[in-house]
């Protein structure tokens, strides 16, 4: 009787393959799925149409718009078309550039464009997009500049649930609408055969760039309602990722200036490195072999060195990836020299040969993608390149940062929150005895050590504060005696001690870390200070290690997440103050704690100040926020 065969349920099936992200299977179920949605799309290519729309659109409270480009790159792209939308299920698309032999007559473009940009800067209208930011970069180039940015789902998206790796249209109608829309590639094709979207029909293009603006917008009426839901979430969307869109787009296209000669002989004298430490490690070896294949250096590690095994892959095999590495390092030199060329090798390719050839050809500067719906915590990452990578410990990492500088006349300013991950700890465990050593101005991990190892603040050495700030760090890491004895390299039984007197002297971080532990189990996610969520999706777990790994993120993140706050919205206060004087200061960098400027030398001590100013108001905590803030002619001379 069980497996009699029934009609399908048809929303079950959809919401079970949804769920599980079976795309072919619902993509098979379309024509199924869309036979219940009566959707209207027009393609507008006459004049009358377009004037009809054009007075209905300029007369709508909430517009909705989406733009087709020749790149994904925005520097690069050109518009191609444009599509709105101010009700669900009905849409237009305007196309303005298509090419290809035998396509309709379109409309004037400088007209169109001079009437698109009074309906994108209409004050009455609130603006709503996927992805704003790639749009407004696009029409920047034709002096649009729209200024209500009222809604972008996919920040929405990001705000109500950080936790899932896909903001993108395509994935958030599946998820949220139970809607298959049609993909770019089957638009353009791929690979060899992929041609542009001006090459598209004028159909196929409208079925396709209407029905983006028709889902934002049915995706906009669903996210608006979730989030009035949680006032707190709202906040975060309205008060910080929404105004940030203005400030990285202006960052985006401000761009940042590199000495390309420095940088390409940086690239020389790395390839110079990378040869001698081969040779160095063939010598080692006792046998040329190639430091690149993991099989080769398996072979001389485990075979011909009798190195011990430290950890294997998933395939049995011993393992030679970098934590590896590490851990053999501290008592063998080959594995020291690997990771020397590794390290080397990797800044070499990403940054030394790649950034020269990133530097935009109209502009003469690299311009970086900011991308604020990819880390769950929500800070901010970049990519093309990626800034936040570049390492600051290193000789190699510096001089790379060397080659980041000001132009003529002007300086770069590095402005820098100073721990403040402890101090947002201190703040929230609200524990007396931190709060007495920040507030008293005392270096914090020398005030740890005192108290850890029971000396004066005078009487601590420099390994006791070493070893005090891994401790600080560590914990607010969730890092267990095992990691915090691994990194010192000490103990498992001593780690304990120092974590045990640690808890003694701070309590309150202990009933913290407890009391952020149940809530993460019982809700199933964190908050930071200003209500943003961080949802865990393996915190009840039945694996226990991925089950610890969600406690000790559920500790972190809500430090992690403040900061990332905190400098968002000091980012929003400083960009409104230099657009509302018109400075010829600009900002150019975000990389996490740090904010980078490109100032007027006779502006520096005016802006020194206000830059300390805005970013130390952005929060009032229990301890005072601090700003460490460096000049000179390039990145690293301002650190």
């Amino acid at each position: 009787e069980d497996f009699k065969k029934r009609p399908m349920q048809l929303e079950s099936l959809v919401e079970a393959l949804t769920h599980w992200e079976f795309s072919s299977w619902l993509k098979e179920l379309a024509p199924t799925i869309d036979s219940t949605e009566t959707t209207t799309y027009h393609c507008i290519t006459s004049q009358q149409d377009w004037q009809h729309w054009y007075e209905k659109l300029l007369a709508s409270s909430e517009l909705c718009f989406d733009t087709e480009t020749t790149s994904l790159d925005p520097l690069q792209a050109h518009l191609v078309g444009i599509s709105f939308c101010t009700a669900a299920k009905e849409a237009i698309y305007v196309p303005l550039q298509h090419d290809y032999v035998g396509v309709p007559q379109q409309l004037p473009f400088d007209a169109t464009i001079t009437q698109i940009k009074t309906l994108l800067e209409n004050p009455d209208s609130r603006i709503i997009g996927q992805n704003l930011k790639y749009d407004i970069e696009v029409l920047d180039k034709y002096g649009i500049r729209p200024n209500t940015l009222y809604f972008d789902t996919m920040l929405a998206s990001y705000v109500l649930n950080s936790g899932i790796n896909r903001h993108g249209m395509d994935a958030l109608a599946q998820k949220y609408l139970n809607i298959v829309t049609t993909k770019y590639e089957e638009v353009v094709g791929k690979g060899a055969k992929q041609i542009g979207f001006n090459e598209v029909d004028l159909d196929t293009a409208t079925d396709y760039a209407a029905e983006d603006a028709d889902i934002t917008f049915r995706l906009y009426q669903l996210f608006s309602q979730s989030l009035a839901q949680t006032l707190p979430l709202q906040s975060v969307f309205e008060q910080e990722e929404m105004p940030l869109i203005d400030v990285l787009t202006a960052m985006e296209l401000q761009g940042v200036l590199i000495d390309v000669d420095f940088l390409k002989r940086q690239s020389q004298a790395h390839a110079h490195q990378l040869a001698q430490l081969e040779q160095q490690a063939h010598q080692i070896a006792e046998v040329p072999f190639n430091l690149g294949s993991p099989k080769q250096l398996r072979e001389i590690l485990y075979d011909k060195m009798q190195l011990p095994v430290v950890k294997k892959t998933p395939t049995g095999q011993p393992s030679t990836n970098e934590e590896v590495l590490q851990d053999l390092a501290q008592n063998y030199e080959l594995p020291q020299v690997i990771l020397q060329h590794r390290h080397l090798s990797k800044l070499k390719s990403t940054y030394t040969d790649k950034l020269p050839q990133q530097v935009d050809p109209d502009t003469g500067r690299i311009h970086t993608q900011y991308h604020q719906a990819i880390a769950n915590t929500g800070r901010l990452s970049s990519s093309d390149p990626n800034l936040q990578n570049i390492p600051i410990r290193t000789e190699a990492g510096r001089q790379i940062r060397q080659a980041f500088i000001a132009p003529p006349g002007f300086q770069i300013v590095a402005a820098d929150y100073s721990q403040i991950e402890l101090r947002i700890m201190a703040h929230l465990s609200k524990d007396t005895g931190l709060l007495a050593a920040f507030n008293a101005g005392q270096d914090i991990h020398r005030a740890t050590a005192a108290e850890v190892f029971s000396v004066t603040l005078a009487d601590v050495t420099q390994e006791q504060r070493r070893r005090a700030k891994a401790i600080n760090f560590g914990l607010i890491y969730g890092m267990s005696a095992f990691g915090l004895a691994k990194q010192l390299h000490i103990g498992r039984q001593q780690a304990q001690q120092y974590i045990d007197t640690y808890f003694e002297r701070y309590p309150g971080v202990l009933t913290y870390m407890e009391t952020t532990r149940e809530f993460a189990h019982d809700k199933g996610y964190v908050e930071t200070l200003f209500g943003r969520r961080l949802y865990l999706s393996e915190i009840n777990a039945s694996n226990m290690a991925r089950r610890k790994a969600a406690e000790r993120a559920a500790i972190n993140a809500p430090m992690q997440g403040t900061a990332a706050d905190i400098i968002k919205r000091a980012m929003i206060e400083l960009h409104h103050w230099l657009t509302e004087h018109n400075s010829a200061t600009k900002m150019i960098m975000q990389v996490h704690d740090e904010l980078v400027f490109e100032c007027r030398t006779e502006d520096l001590d005016q802006m020194r100040q206000i830059i300390r100013e805005k970013m130390c108001a952005a929060a009032a905590l229990d301890v005072e926020l601090v700003v460490d803030i460096g000049v000179g002619q390039n990145w690293d001379e301002a650190h």
